[in-house]
């Protein structure tokens, strides 16, 4: 089988990559305007570190640096026209605060219209495969009781979305899944659109639906090649990264402040532990910085574990008997997957600690696997926090890598059943000049 290439737009720290990465998917280049979230994507992807995947190849006409996407469309038009159909996969997953149920929606939101620059970026480069990733309130109309000028319900983004890529040349199709079921240790529902170029989908039974049967085949196989469970326990996940079981020290990390500590790491215990533990050498781990509670907190947040159901979000009695205003409070509970993480580290309690969670555990309930390295600074605060992306922020944006491998495999597996499709009819004298092109 061929090399299958393809492009990161919203990169972030790397989710995306990653996985598509571990999937033999080889990657070009990507873009993120956030110099900490590129700073992690380039001591990852880009650095010369062993590490167990393939580095980007990197076009030399792009500098390797954080860029905006308004400004690779407005200083590389041409680089990018060059691209036309050499690019297999152009993924990308826009910032999805905007759309989220957990915000306020706004439709005035400026991350909102991300996506259009994203169809730009899609008609310039034309490639054989598209994937967006996003939460599933982009399904949903910011104003959905609101009739427009004809007097029909608003549209919501995803809509418009399928609508700029059909007018595009791409067959959509967008579903909503959860990352639990893909060897990930968390639930955490995303909205998948796929779409496949339209001479690429004609080729194909069911066109981008395939592309989703092909998911369903490769998550399967994934989780029997690691011997994994379709849920993944919390306590499977990171009971080995408990600071109250092995000795602390103090964190050195340059990016933190002194005063800090960190668990000193021993060895992983369960399979996924194992699994996430592969190509670690000792003493590599980083990002395993321990939040410094104050004792008031230390024991509220004890009362909370022992008192509150775990699993669920707190409820508004619960918050108003210990004197909480955040509405997002889940004590994780040991038996079950964890429940979404986000860009906040306050979200979320760790499930035997008066504690909340590291950014290590974060990514490991993420599935990034143990080498992988954080860089910027841990959290961020005030105004900075709409224009900041710390660690805690970089694995909260993130798409999972084992989701994102799944997917990898399902669009290699597509593109190839396209082309082998093609091929056949080619063969036969039915396929144009065109469509010959796209398998060469």
């Amino acid at each position: 089988m061929r090399d299958y290439t393809f492009i990161d737009l919203f990169s972030g720290c790397g989710g995306l990559s990653l996985g598509f990465t571990l999937a033999g998917l080889k990657g070009v280049f990507a873009i993120e305007k956030d110099s900490m979230a590129f700073e992690t994507f380039a001591a990852n992807f880009l650095e010369r570190r062993a590490v167990p995947i393939a580095k980007f190849s990197w076009p030399e006409w792009l500098e390797k640096k954080a860029w905006p996407i308004d400004d690779l469309l407005s200083k590389h038009p041409l680089d990018l026209r060059r691209l036309s159909g050499q690019i297999d996969i152009l993924a990308g997953g826009p910032p999805c605060q905007g759309f989220s149920f957990a915000g306020k929606r706004k439709e005035s939101d400026p991350r909102n219209q991300l996506f259009e620059k994203y169809v730009q970026v899609v008609e310039a480069i034309k490639p054989s495969a598209i994937v967006l990733e996003n939460v599933p309130g982009m399904k949903v109309a910011h104003a959905a009781k609101v009739k427009n000028a004809t007097g029909s319900a608003e549209q919501s983004y995803y809509d418009k979305l399928k609508t700029r890529l059909e007018v595009a040349g791409y067959v959509v199709k967008g579903k909503v899944l959860d990352a639990s079921c893909f060897g990930v240790p968390q639930r955490r529902k995303r909205l998948i659109v796929i779409g496949i170029r339209k001479e690429l989908s004609d080729a194909l039974v069911d066109g981008p639906e395939r592309a989703f049967e092909l998911l369903e085949v490769s998550r399967k196989a994934q989780l029997l090649s690691w011997s994994l469970p379709d849920n993944i326990p919390a306590c499977d996940a990171i009971s080995d990264l408990r600071s109250d079981l092995s000795p602390r020290r103090p964190c050195t990390d340059p990016s933190s402040r002194p005063g800090f500590e960190e668990p000193m790491y021993l060895s992983p215990k369960t399979t996924f532990q194992k699994l996430m533990h592969q190509h670690s050498s000792a003493g590599t781990m980083d990002s395993m910085r321990l939040a410094r509670h104050s004792e008031e907190v230390r024991n509220r947040f004890a009362l909370i574990l022992a008192e509150c159901s775990k699993g669920v979000r707190m409820n508004d009695e619960s918050r108003k008997r210990f004197g909480l205003k955040k509405h997002r409070i889940y004590p994780m509970s040991p038996s079950e997957p964890a429940p979404t993480i986000t860009t906040l580290p306050d979200d979320v309690l760790h499930y035997a600690e008066p504690r909340i969670l590291t950014v290590r555990e974060s990514a490991r309930l993420q599935s990034f696997p143990d080498w992988f390295l954080f860089r910027g600074k841990f959290t961020t605060g005030g105004t900075s926090r709409v224009k900041e992306c710390p660690r805690y922020t970089q694995v909260g944006n993130a798409v999972p890598p084992h989701m994102a491998r799944a997917i990898g495999l399902a669009l290699k597996a597509t593109l190839a059943e396209a082309i082998r499709a093609i091929e056949k009819d080619s063969r036969g004298g039915k396929a144009s000049k065109a469509i010959r092109a796209v398998a060469a």
